[in-house]
């Protein structure tokens, strides 16, 4: 008598334990994006932490300490691992408090950018037609601007201030995520399975955001942690133009800014700033390229 072998249901938790296991084979065979998410949690947790840290207070001057080098040279002090600026703070607490500008700047841009962004998209590839052409030609023209151009144009009319700048940063941003999202939409929206819940009766906001939107959130993760990173830089660049946060608020741009007239005299008020925001920016793209690789099967190795 031949044996029958019956085959156990897998569960829903199973099921995102492997396509987890799965995602994180591919996400760590890139050395690199493994190494920009350390550095990316690294950061959290600096600025989580900041006031644990950081051995002054960001805004405490020290008039007897003006402009020292760090301490590891000739008339450093250890009190001040980096040295001071030019009023007399210490410039390692104020990188570190500076993190927390630099997340919360990344989060609320990429969220607002995002979430406008997807719903603009959505409706133009669903929909289609007229309303396609005119949301797609808007999304033209502000792309056809330089990117900080077009945030300092709108800083200028909005005002300048951190609030302002994070807007017109998520404006800036927009564009991208709207035309990932329609290109999804309109691939998914002829698939059989949106066919089918069409004809089951599901209304056009169901089709849109419950049945289609899920299917398209590959490519727009992978450009939301890119974003984060642009985002960072743009208001790093605003900071350093007098556009951004205002002193002395400890900005990476706006440290950048309020020494660039000490750059021949007391290098490290400029280095370690910039240092903090090159690292910054290149483990966030890193690990992006981990989640490009992880995210799109056409791209995973097999």
């Amino acid at each position: 008598m031949a044996e029958t072998t019956t085959s156990q249901p897998v569960s829903s938790a199973q099921m995102r334990r492997q396509m987890l296991a799965e995602f994180w084979f591919y996400f760590s065979e890139n050395r690199g994006a493994v190494a920009g998410l350390v550095g990316f949690v690294a950061l959290v947790l600096i600025a989580v932490f900041a006031g644990v840290i950081a051995p002054h207070s960001p805004f405490e001057q020290y008039r007897d300490a003006v402009l020292l080098p760090p301490a590891w040279l000739e008339g450093g002090n250890w009190s001040f691992p980096l040295g001071t600026d030019p009023v007399g703070r210490d410039i390692l607490s104020r990188l570190i408090y500076g993190s927390q500008y630099s997340l919360f700047i990344g989060v609320f841009v990429t969220t607002l950018s995002l979430t406008t962004g997807i719903a603009i998209g959505v409706i133009a590839g669903y929909y289609g037609g007229w309303l396609d052409t005119a949301i797609m030609r808007l999304m033209d023209i502000i792309l056809a601007f330089p990117s900080l151009l077009l945030a300092l144009v709108l800083v200028a009319i909005l005002g300048p201030g951190l609030t302002n700048g994070m807007i017109a940063i998520a404006l800036v941003l927009q564009p991208h995520f709207v035309r990932l999202t329609r290109a999804a939409v309109m691939s998914e929206k002829t698939r059989d399975y949106v066919t089918a819940a069409r004809l089951a009766g599901a209304s056009p906001f169901r089709l849109m955001f419950k049945t289609i939107l899920p299917n398209c959130m590959a490519p727009l993760i992978v450009q939301a942690t890119l974003s984060f990173s642009n985002a960072i830089l743009d208001a790093a660049a605003l900071g350093f133009l007098g556009m951004g946060a205002q002193p002395p608020a400890p900005e990476w741009g706006t440290m950048l800014a309020e020494a660039r007239e000490f750059i021949l005299r007391a290098w490290w008020v400029v280095t370690f700033p910039g240092l903090a925001i090159l690292i910054t920016v290149l483990a966030i793209n890193l690990m992006g390229d981990g989640l490009r690789d992880a995210l799109d099967p056409k791209l995973k190795r097999s």
